[in-house]
Parts: structure tokens; C-alpha cells; sequence
């Protein structure tokens, strides 16, 4: 009897351990968070009435249309590209299922890159449509400059859609065959199929769709500063970098994550308000319908155009401005170093972050209560907020540390240490843990739900630890879930551009803020080969992605 409370005992507190370095992990999360706020209200109350008056109006306005524009476009391709390889049958099927997915290897800021050159007045698009039309200058006849709203809205839309085009391919090819079949034998056209039943029932995954693509467009700072586009987010950037206004950085920082948690809160309550069921023992799956050889041949040109200008045309472009560059001159040995740089910190971020994501997960399959799912919300809250405002948190944070252990070194040993964890890139991994946590501990957790509970009350039956059943059960049975994170997790950082703009080290450059760099100056061809490495590095998950929508 002693020794059967002792093993209780000890299992309690094995799970005790677990739940108390998930909580330090949820902590290290709302760091940022709280420190933003601490800072925003140091700023004086003329500093917020000042961007009351001049920052926010403009910015707010520019983010709310760019914001409208881009969920109404996402939702329209992203929407219609899944129901037409879902619904029809028609030769190219297969390839566009997995093509549509392309588009989520580019990065907006790459995207709005590409075009810019390409539909430049003198570029190779408005020329060779000068030369077909008859014109020889730009003076005679030129395309409307893609540096605008419309322009911004167009390509982050054609980047984003995937976001909606996964969760809502899915919930059609989940849908019962009859409710379809029931509304045909009303009468119903096919079309009208889509709008009054499938349309309707796929609403929750279309919501969880625009607001991941709303995420993303937040996020984004590289490519609405290139076309011109001032949003909160470009906001917060020229506001600490050009103005070195931090306090005010904070202040524009915490009205973008208000509009975050609006959006957030939005998409669970659209959830929770659209909630269909089936029993897939009885139905039969969605069957697409086939068409003739013609219409087929409109349909796979119409789900093309979504491929061709999210990924096709960038892809060409890139691959042959990197091919000149190289033939010209080479590549530049430094970027060799930052092929180094982007990888080292994107590996050290990826471990980090895999752990913590083991423990979060764990904790919630150990101990089910609500102190475990408030503290894995806590931990994931970071992937909902711009890498931009995690960014000013973390420097907030950063540069209170490195003060601190500045004045030490000095007060102690009389030496200068400089900033030791802004300049040595800690600052910048812990951005992307806060970041891209969420990532991790999301998948390990749906890994994890995979494997029996009864594994567990096996292992603990035979008096293993918590410890020990997780070294031992769940993490050789897990490799799989931890392969896929790992891969997700690793490109995210790479293609990471705010939090590294913000928090690399000094001379130290990524592929991603070289990109940056080269745009911003004009100089396109120097950044073609960064580009065409940060998207062929973005394929990967793509070709997982494609592999998982196959198995659907």
C-alpha cells in the first residue's frame, strides 16, 4: 500500500514538474506582450495624442482597406480554386490539387519584389506589350503602377489564397455525397449546389482561412513598404527605425494587436456559429463530376491563372535574373555567409523551439485541466501577433538585459560587454520561439492524439515515470510529427523578414534582409539569387503539404 502511494507520488510530481516548465514557457511568451505595454505607457500622453493626429489615421485607414481588399480576394480564389478540383473531373485534376499550393513558397515581400521589376515601365512585361501594340516608349502607353492599394491587394491576394483553398478543399471533400444528390434530385443546378449547400457548410473552414491570410497580411512589412503602403506594421518599423521612437513604436505596436485580437476573436466566434455534422460511417464521400473534354480544358486554364501568378511567373523571372547574375559576376562571397547566417539561426530557433513545443504538448496530454489549456494558449498566443510587434517586445526586453548585464560587467570587472544579446542573435531566436511556437506544440499535439491513451496506462502500470514514458513512448512514435514541425518551423524562420530586420546583429545579414536591402535600393539583380533560394527553401512544406492533401 506505502509503495503504490509512493509511485502516485511520484508520478504527481513528475506531472507537477512538467506543468511548471510549461508555465515558465507561457511566461516567456507574454513576455513581449507585457513589455510592450510597460513601454507604451512610459510614452507621454502628447506623444499618443501626436499619432492620434498625424500615424495612426493614415495607416489605420491603409491597413483596414488592405486588410478588406485581401480577404475578399483570398476568399474568392482560395474558395472557388478548391470547389472546382473538388467538384469536377476533368484531365489536370491531379496536378492542380497539389500546384494551387505553390504560391505559399513565395514570401509577400518577394512576390511584391518580383513584380515590381517585371511590371516596370521598362521592364519585359510593358515592353513586349509596347512591341505588340506599336508603341516604342513608355511616354506613348504604359500599365497602371503596381505601386498602389490595388497593386498591394492583387499580389499579396494571389499569394495568400492557399490559406483558404487547405481547410476549405478539405471540408468539401468531407461533405456527405447526399446532401448533394438530395438537392440535384430537387432540381438544383450545380451551381447552385455550391452557393445553398456546400458554400454554406464549408463557412467555418473559410473563416479559419481568411483570418490566417489576414495574419500573414499583417505581418507583412516588406512588400506594402515596397508598393508604397503605409500600414500600422510599416508604421511600427519607420517609427523605431527612421525616428527612433520606441515608446512610439510601442503605442502603434499595441493598436495593431488590438486589431490582431479583433480578428482572432472574430474568426472563433464565426466558428462557433456555423457548426455542421455527419456521420461518416453512413455517408458516402463527395464525388467530383465529369465534364467534357472542352470545359475541361477551361477549368484547368481558369485554376492555372492563380498558379501562374502566384509562383510560375515569379519562379521564371527570379531563376533567370539569378542565371545573368551569376554568368556576369558570380556569386558574392558574402552570400556565402548569409546562406550560413539564415541557416545557423534557423536551425538553433527550430531545436529551441521543437523543445518547448515537446514540453507544451506534453504537459496538456499529462494534466487535461483548464490550468494546461490555458497555459498551451498562452504559449501558442505569439503566431497571432506580427512579427513586427513580438519584434519591439522582445528589443524592449533584449535591451533591458543587456543594460543590465553591461553594468555589471562594469561595476565587477571594469569591462565592456556591449550588447551582448542583441548582437549575438539570442534576441532574434527568441523573437522566432515566441513567433513560431505555435507551430510546433499545434502539430506535436496532433501527433500526440494519435497515439492511444492505453500506451500510457500501460507505461504507468508497469511503474514508469512521466519522464520516462515520454523518452520511451511518445517521442520514438512521434519522430514523423516532429519531422514535419521541424521542416515548418525551419522555413518560417528562414522567410521570416520583420523580427529579423529588427533583431539580426550588427553586419549581420540574412537572405532575407539582404532581399530587403537590395530592393529597397532598386537593385534587383543583386537580390535574384536570395530570392530564388529563400523560395526554393519555401517549396518544402509545400511538397508535404501535397503529400498529406493526397492522403485526404
Amino acid at each position: 500500500m506505502r509503495q503504490t502511494l509512493s509511485i502516485g507520488h511520484h508520478r504527481l510530481r513528475a506531472g507537477s514538474v512538467w506543468l511548471v516548465f510549461s508555465a515558465l514557457i507561457a511566461l516567456t511568451v507574454l513576455l513581449p506582450v507585457l513589455a510592450l505595454a510597460m513601454e507604451a505607457a512610459q510614452g507621454s500622453a502628447g506623444l499618443w495624442s501626436h499619432l492620434l493626429a498625424t500615424t495612426l489615421p493614415i495607416a489605420f485607414v491603409d491597413t483596414l482597406i488592405l486588410l478588406s481588399g485581401v480577404g475578399i480576394l483570398v476568399a474568392v480564389l482560395g474558395t472557388s480554386s478548391a470547389w472546382l478540383v473538388t467538384a469536377y473531373d476533368f484531365r489536370g485534376r491531379k496536378i492542380l490539387e497539389w500546384a494551387l499550393l505553390l504560391p505559399l513558397a513565395v514570401p509577400t515581400y518577394i512576390i511584391a519584389y518580383t513584380y515590381l521589376d517585371i511590371l516596370h515601365p521598362v521592364g519585359p512585361a510593358q515592353s513586349a506589350l509596347r512591341a505588340l501594340l506599336g508603341y516604342s516608349s513608355p511616354r506613348e502607353f504604359r500599365l497602371p503602377d503596381i505601386r498602389s492599394m490595388t497593386g498591394c491587394i492583387l499580389l499579396l491576394g494571389f499569394v495568400l489564397y492557399p490559406y483558404v483553398y487547405i481547410p476549405t478543399r478539405a471540408m468539401f471533400l468531407t461533405q456527405s455525397s447526399t446532401l448533394i444528390d438530395a438537392a440535384r434530385t430537387l432540381g438544383v443546378t450545380r451551381n447552385a449546389v455550391f452557393r445553398r449547400v456546400a458554400l454554406p457548410m464549408a463557412r467555418p473552414a473559410i473563416a479559419v482561412g481568411i483570418s490566417l491570410a489576414l495574419m500573414e497580411t499583417l505581418n507583412d512589412i516588406g512588400a506594402a513598404e515596397f508598393l508604397g503602403i503605409r500600414t500600422l506594421t510599416v508604421s511600427i518599423y519607420t517609427t523605431w527605425v527612421t525616428r527612433s521612437d520606441l515608446a512610439g513604436a510601442a503605442q502603434i505596436a499595441l493598436a495593431l494587436l488590438a486589431i490582431v485580437v479583433f480578428l482572432v476573436s472574430l474568426e472563433r466566434r464565426a466558428r462557433r456559429k456555423q457548426r455542421f455534422s455527419s456521420s461518416a460511417k453512413r455517408s458516402q464521400s463527395f464525388s467530383p463530376y465529369k465534364v467534357s473534354a472542352i470545359k475541361g480544358l477551361g477549368l484547368f486554364a481558369a485554376g492555372s491563372l492563380p498558379i501562374l501568378i502566384g509562383f510560375v511567373f515569379p519562379a521564371i523571372y527570379l531563376t533567370a535574373e539569378a542565371w545573368k547574375r551569376v554568368r556576369f559576376a558570380g556569386i558574392s562571397p558574402r552570400l556565402y555567409s548569409e546562406i550560413f547566417n539564415t541557416i545557423t539561426l534557423a536551425a538553433t530557433a527550430t531545436i529551441l523551439i521543437l523543445i518547448t513545443g515537446l514540453i507544451v504538448a506534453y504537459t496538456t496530454r499529462l494534466r487535461s485541466g483548464r490550468i494546461s489549456q490555458w497555459l498551451f494558449r498562452f504559449s501558442t498566443m505569439g503566431y497571432a501577433a506580427p512579427g513586427t510587434v513580438i519584434a519591439i517586445g522582445v528589443l524592449i526586453i533584449a535591451g533591458g538585459f543587456d543594460r543590465l548585464i553591461s553594468h555589471l560587467a562594469l561595476s565587477w570587472f571594469n569591462l565592456s560587454v556591449g550588447l551582448v544579446l542583441l548582437s549575438s542573435g539570442v534576441a532574434l531566436i527568441y523573437a522566432y520561439m515566441v513567433r513560431f511556437l505555435a507551430i510546433s506544440a499545434g502539430s506535436i499535439e496532433a501527433g500526440f492524439g494519435r497515439i492511444p491513451v492505453t500506451y500510457d496506462a500501460a507505461s504507468r502500470s508497469l511503474g514508469e515515470t512521466a519522464t520516462g514514458t515520454f523518452r520511451r513512448i511518445h517521442l520514438p512514435l512521434s519522430k514523423t510529427t516532429l519531422s514535419a514541425a521541424a521542416l515548418l518551423v525551419f522555413v518560417d524562420c528562414v522567410k521570416e523578414l520583420p523580427a529579423t530586420l529588427l533583431l539580426r546583429g550588427l553586419n549581420v545579414e540574412t537572405l532575407a534582409t539582404h532581399l530587403y536591402g537590395e530592393a529597397a535600393r532598386g537593385t534587383y539583380e543583386e537580390a535574384s539569387i536570395a530570392a530564388l533560394a529563400i523560395v526554393a527553401i519555401g517549396i518544402l512544406p509545400v511538397i508535404v503539404l501535397s503529400r498529406v492533401g493526397r492522403r485526404l
